[in-house]
């Protein structure tokens, strides 16, 4: 099992190993002789394919296999790279590598995530609707308004990743056993030479807290989660008793029975994809109540927080590729905008406004008008059924009679939207540029990042080849 997570650390123990011999040579601990002969293999281990190098379980985890193929490359030269080291260092280090990339792999598909969500809101701005609750018809509103809720929910994953990534991004070099190392005592540069932000700022907690792995996956989880719903929408809206939405043939499957189905499978495998990382977060946590300092919550930690990352980053772009490629049935939609009565509250509410009644008494107005028609299989109000309604709750008509007609017309209601954050098209336009700024700022911020550590670890590369070269 631990040798199973070899690939996932092989780099990182690459450069880990590296730094540290370049830390021993500034320590003045190795020989040169030594130093030389260790940068010199180390460089050929990290350029050699993990699936070629002969990592063996019968040895233990990775780390065992590296110093035996060390040791028997260069003989007791490769026991200078114990020094002021545990091996548990070294694989927190060559962990905390790994899922510093990942996260920023997650960041970016959240990125790409939020931007097509606001180009879908801007291209649907106008486009009329029945926005549901419970599946219910409500009120009318945009379709765009509807996926901008999901643009504005993804902008949020970013400070969940990146606060997983700043745990993920602190060294534990120089962490010696417990205490910190006698030896290796400069830790704050032996983090900057491997791109971390910050040396761990307690050894013992660096090495051992498991707060971080659970923040990571829970965070990849909550990335999956808002794509899950968007797709638990699609699914329903996709079937042929809404006909809202069609999804790209490229992520459809066909019956092989039945020639006339037409599967979204695509939003089953994301649906499918949540369910796998929930119950991946809740046996993380369970796996992670253990005393302190001990090693059962973190044998299947490399391997599980990595794969649920990895998996939330592919459910993410998924995602993606299905709103990129949504087809939307705008007429459709702008048939049940107006249907089923969605102006009923806007009626009580012009109610309210012009004939002097309390909400309550105008909701009952409107409540007996809307069951009147349904029994008797209309579908829409006029003055006359406002009127009966209420002589039969207070005895007497209305005066002044609202124009029902252009009161629930769905236009004029989503015009009437016109507030920050609302329905109406002017304000979904307004919304998407906020998205796009948003994730504008947030692919930045990894763009710098990402290149700030992948500076660190080529320079740790040409140090150690300038090593062998001295």
């Amino acid at each position: 099992m631990e040798t199973a997570d070899a690939p996932l650390l092989h780099e990182g123990l690459g450069l880990a190993d590296l730094a540290h011999v370049l830390a021993l040579v500034e320590a003045g601990v190795v020989p040169a002789s030594a130093a030389k002969d260790l940068a010199r293999e180390l460089l050929q281990i990290l350029s050699t394919p993990p699936e070629e190098f002969p990592y063996d379980p019968v040895y233990g985890d990775a780390y065992n296999s590296r110093e035996r193929e060390l040791e028997s490359r260069i003989g007791d030269a490769a026991g200078w790279l114990h020094t002021g080291r545990t091996r548990r260092e070294a694989g927190r280090i060559a962990f905390r590598i790994a899922l510093r990339r990942k996260l920023l792999d997650l960041h970016d598909a959240v990125g790409d995530l939020a931007l097509a969500l606001a180009s879908a809101a801007r291209l649907h701005a106008e486009t009329l609707w029945a926005d549901t609750t419970y599946l219910q018809p409500a009120q009318p509103s945009t379709f765009g308004h509807y996926l901008g809720a999901f643009a504005e929910e993804t902008t949020r994953h970013f400070d969940r990743i990146q606060a997983a990534h700043r745990w993920a991004n602190r060294s534990p070099a120089g962490s010696g056993g417990v205490g910190g190392s006698p030896v290796l005592v400069n830790r704050k540069r032996d983090a900057a030479t491997l791109g971390f932000d910050e040396p761990g700022w307690h050894t013992r907690d660096i090495m051992w807290s498991v707060d971080g792995l659970v923040d990571a996956v829970v965070s990849a989880t909550q990335t999956a989660a808002t794509v899950d719903r968007l797709a638990e929408d699609l699914e329903i809206f996709a079937s042929p008793a809404f006909g809202y939405v069609r999804l790209d043939a490229s992520l459809c499957r066909a019956s092989v029975l039945m020639p006339q189905k037409r599967n979204p499978y695509a939003l089953a495998v994301i649906r499918a994809g949540a369910g796998v990382l929930l119950g991946r977060t809740s046996g993380l946590m369970a796996t992670q109540r253990t005393p302190s300092a001990r090693t059962d919550n973190w044998l299947h930690a490399y391997g599980e927080v990595a794969s649920s990352v990895d998996l939330a980053t592919r459910l993410v772009r998924l995602g993606t590729a299905v709103v990129r490629s949504l087809e939307v049935d705008e007429e459709a939609l702008a048939r049940a905008a107006g249907a089923h009565f969605t102006g009923a509250a806007d009626l009580a509410e012009s109610m309210v406004l012009h004939q002097g009644l309390d909400y309550r008494s105008a909701y009952r107005v409107v409540g007996r008008a809307v069951a009147a028609a349904v029994e008797g299989e209309r579908t829409v109000l006029d003055r006359s059924h406002l009127d009966i309604a209420a002589w039969d709750l207070f005895g007497h008509g209305l005066s002044d009679l609202p124009d029902v007609e252009s009161i629930t017309d769905p236009a004029t209601i989503v015009s009437t939207r016109d507030v920050l954050g609302g329905s109406a098209p002017n304000r979904v336009r307004e919304h998407a540029e906020r998205i796009e700024q948003l994730a504008g700022h947030a692919q930045q911020w990894a763009r710098d990042t990402r290149t700030a550590a992948e500076i660190a670890e080529h320079a740790v590369v040409r140090r150690a080849e300038a090593l062998t070269l001295s």
